[in-house]
């Protein structure tokens, strides 16, 4: 997918992105980001502009019966190969560049699409979980979603992967028929398995929270990128930056709950201000 290129910036976007550099320089960065990371990536973003409407199925139906087990599994796996085979963009690579000179302290996400880490980004505190493991409810059990994916098939042999779902930003899609499906069961127990995320209606657990929450206060600045900040985490985070006096820097297209409580708001895509803070920042440490 294209990105604008600084030169193709109207002047209010050039002069918002020069008061961010301004505004972090010289400093250890923590950075959060959203779904809108992963948009020039081909993952769809949950609330931008075009986003899908989804109706995502919360923890207490996941787990109230068979049916809907079915309905997640298949919808998920359908839109598995197309997810997994996703790659990171250059807003990914421009924070794992940021890390490796020595500006970012690491990367806080909201994703579930491991694409900090495909792109070289080492300290990555995934939020609300990652979609590469699935986990036994019952003896603990994990497994590699892809040696999953394997399986599923094996045992549904009449479910072919569509190259032309609507993939959804967590990897899924919405199944037309789920009749048939065998759901996947753990090899070791034959318990209930589960992806490793945090599903809507679950909290995230306490010790990755707390993970968030020492990055942001072993740095001197708090970079946003991509999340509009409407889950409570995200705006949690920004909080304890604020609380510490930190600068608070956001770059997302469209409002976000913490845009007048930023220093510096870019309305912008992230791929390319990313792209000119990992050009430009480095030089001012």
């Amino acid at each position: 997918m294209a990105v604008q290129t600084r030169a193709e910036w109207d002047d209010a976007v050039a002069a918002d992105v020069d008061r961010a550099v301004d505004a972090l320089a010289g400093r250890r960065i923590a950075v959060l980001t959203g779904a809108g990371v992963s948009t020039d990536s081909g993952i769809p973003d949950y609330r931008g502009k075009g986003a899908p409407t989804r109706t995502p199925m919360t923890v207490d139906q996941f787990f109230a019966g068979e049916e809907a087990r079915r309905r997640y599994w298949v919808g998920s796996h359908l839109g598995w190969r197309t997810f997994a085979a996703a790659g990171p963009n250059a807003g990914h690579e421009a924070i794992a560049d940021l890390e490796l000179s020595g500006v970012a302290t690491g990367v806080i996400t909201q994703n579930v699409d491991g694409l900090h880490i495909s792109a070289g980004s080492r300290r990555v505190v995934e939020l609300h979980g990652t979609m590469r493991r699935v986990f036994c409810t019952h003896c603990g059990q994990v497994f590699d979603r892809r040696d999953l994916a394997l399986r599923v098939e094996a045992e549904n042999p009449w479910l072919r992967v569509d190259t032309d779902v609507l993939l959804g930003p967590d990897g899924d899609v919405r199944p037309e028929s789920v009749d048939g499906f065998r759901v996947p069961e753990c090899s070791v127990c034959g318990g209930l398995l589960k992806p490793d995320v945090v599903f809507f209606g679950e909290f995230i657990p306490l010790e990755k929270f707390r993970e968030a929450e020492q990055l942001v206060q072993t740095s001197q600045a708090l970079l946003v990128a991509g999340s509009s900040l409407v889950v409570n985490s995200g705006i949690r985070l920004v909080e304890r930056a604020r609380r510490r006096r930190l600068p608070v820097v956001i770059v997302n297209r469209g409002e976000t709950r913490a845009d007048g409580r930023a220093t510096v708001k870019v309305d912008a895509g992230t791929s390319e201000v990313l792209a000119e803070l990992a050009e430009r920042l480095p030089a001012l440490r």
